[in-house]
């Protein structure tokens, strides 16, 4: 987008509180479940179910996002996206969110709009119905977008983590390692020295611009979450550490064995292994039940030795750590 002239752009340090949340506010769409939205001390929002599927995530720039990589519409997005999974990963269809910002006194009012935009589009694009209905601003020297989301079961029991049986089959929707691939691009080729710079896609291959896209502005089959619900899943989550230790996280929620089938986790199997921030949703369905997007990765085992094995061997592989696998650097 073209630059703004600065007085119709200002730092929001030099403006109220309360122009920023108009234009944050003003671009924000309705949500279908929002009894009351934005602009009261709190929103309200129906349970059509009885009961409300809540999760929360924390985006920091530095550990989580730097802004030399990363628009506000891209951050706006993620933020949303990543929250949105965890909602689908319960089978739950997500109905708000609440966004709490932290954001430093230089930064650009045009900078809060487009993340704003991130949010309302990632929302009609991932989870239509859902919108932002709420949240809190605040100054921070360090960006910090907070986000909390809500979800409906829809009548329906929430899938944990922890009803995988023997017998079943273990499958995946969504790619596996593409967002690992993108960081390490990024990582990669832009940076000078220590410092990120910004991505000039014209140096990308396709394949090299979708794996960024994953990894900026990713786009979990959030609506196959209640899919894999009503079509009998047994146990399910978000795999945003990596398949390998989101894999063993359920193994042991269930008191089971995994054992995943190499020749199913594609061409690069060690970044579907290890890569992180996907957000695909791993599943277990009983044997011959199996809903359109989901592909089988393994099967289910009774719980032997190992909680994790690939063609018939123990996996060795750490998955993703932010703390390891993004520097603190700012930029």
């Amino acid at each position: 987008m073209p630059a703004r002239p600065d007085d119709d752009d200002p730092r929001l340090g030099d403006i109220s509180e309360g122009r920023i949340l108009h234009a944050i506010l003003s671009r924000t769409a309705s949500a279908t479940h929002a009894l009351l939205g934005p602009g009261d001390d709190a929103a309200v929002i129906a349970a059509p179910s009885g009961s409300v599927v809540a999760t929360t995530d924390t985006l920091v720039h530095g550990p989580d996002f730097r802004l030399a990589w990363s628009s506000g519409y891209d951050l706006g997005w993620k933020a949303a996206a990543v929250n949105l999974a965890d909602i689908a990963a319960m089978g739950a269809r997500p109905t708000a969110l609440l966004v709490a910002l932290a954001v430093p006194r230089d930064l650009r009012l045009s900078f809060v709009e487009r993340l704003a935009d991130g949010f309302r589009e990632a929302c009609a694009a991932l989870a239509p119905g859902c919108a932002v209905v709420g949240g809190d601003l605040t100054v921070s020297d360090v960006l910090t977008v907070a986000v909390t989301a809500l979800g409906d079961l829809e009548g329906r029991a929430a899938v944990t983590r922890s009803g995988a049986r023997p017998g079943d089959v273990v499958a995946v929707a969504g790619e596996l390692g593409h967002a690992a691939r993108g960081l390490a691009i990024l990582f990669g080729r832009f940076r000078e020295g220590e410092t990120p710079v910004a991505v000039d896609s014209a140096l990308l291959g396709e394949g090299e611009r979708a794996a960024l896209a994953a990894q900026l502005r990713p786009s979990p089959p959030i609506g196959l979450g209640p899919v894999a619900a009503t079509s009998g899943a047994t146990a399910m989550m978000d795999i945003s550490d990596g398949l390998a230790l989101d894999a063993r996280r359920l193994a042991e929620a269930s008191d089971v064995t995994i054992a995943l089938d190499g020749d199913l986790l594609g061409d690069d199997r060690e970044r579907a292994l290890a890569g992180g921030e996907d957000h695909a949703l791993l599943a277990s369905f009983p044997e011959g039940v199996l809903p359109p997007g989901f592909r089988i990765v393994g099967t289910v085992l009774a719980a032997g030795e190992e909680r994790l094995i690939c063609d018939g061997a123990p996996v060795d592989v750490e998955g993703w750590d932010p703390y390891r696998d993004w520097d603190s650097a700012s930029g």
